[in-house]
Formats: C-alpha cells, sequence, structure tokens
C-alpha cells in the first residue's frame, strides 16, 4: 500500500465536485425541458473504494451514524425520481441539495487543505 497523499486526493475531490456542480446545474438549467432526464455521477466514496485508499471501520470503538453498519453506510440514500407530466424526472428541491451539499463539500475541502498547508509551513519554517 502507497502512503496516502492527502493534497492529492483533495485535488481529485475538487475536481469530482466540479463535475457534480456541472451535473447539478445542467438539471436545474433544464428543469422545464420536457422528456430531459436528471443525471448525477458516481458518489465520490465509490471512486475512493476503488483506489487503494479505502475509509472502514479497523476498531470496535469507531463511531457510525445511528442505525449504520460499516457494511451499508451510506451517506446519502438515492430517491427514486418522480415522473412530472412533461416527461421530465427533475426535482428542483433534490437538486439544490445537492448544490448546498456541493458547496458545503468544497468548503470542508478547503479547509481541510488550508489546516494542513498551514501545518506543513510551520513545520518547515526556520526558528
Amino acid at each position: 500500500m502507497q502512503p496516502v497523499n492527502l493534497f492529492d486526493l483533495a485535488s481529485q475531490q475538487a475536481r469530482w465536485l466540479a463535475v457534480r456542480q456541472a451535473s447539478t446545474a445542467s438539471n436545474i438549467a433544464n428543469v422545464h425541458t420536457p422528456e430531459y432526464r436528471a443525471t448525477d455521477i458516481e458518489p465520490f466514496e465509490n471512486i475512493v473504494n476503488n483506489t487503494s485508499v479505502s475509509m472502514r471501520t479497523t476498531n470496535a470503538n469507531h463511531l457510525l451514524p445511528v442505525g449504520q453498519t460499516d457494511a451499508n453506510y451510506r451517506t446519502h440514500p438515492t430517491d427514486d425520481p418522480v415522473m412530472m407530466p412533461s416527461g421530465n424526472n427533475v426535482s428542483i428541491e433534490n437538486e439544490l441539495m445537492k448544490a448546498g451539499e456541493v458547496r458545503r463539500e468544497y468548503q470542508l475541502n478547503t479547509a481541510i487543505v488550508k489546516s494542513f498547508h498551514r501545518m506543513m509551513m510551520m513545520t518547515t519554517a526556520k526558528g
């Protein structure tokens, strides 16, 4: 197993967030387009799990969300889209929730990178 490079992982997540934001924006822009089908991208957790880096419970004392086990941990259940009379299945509420998630995840990503950058600068600063 290779060491985890936090900055590479953060960069990969930032690219993923940009693609998800574009997908969400496209869905919102086409909310009134007849026969338009909403799109979404593969969750970032799946992308991370397909690499050598994965998140898992390594100790029985690790916390999981209430009612969840390690095997079925998911951050967002998939919602079956409701078909509109125009044949469109875009739910503006779901898309706005996704947009909010993207914003929060991007802010968290940026805060983590800033913190690690600050720590690296402190360790390399001349005393």
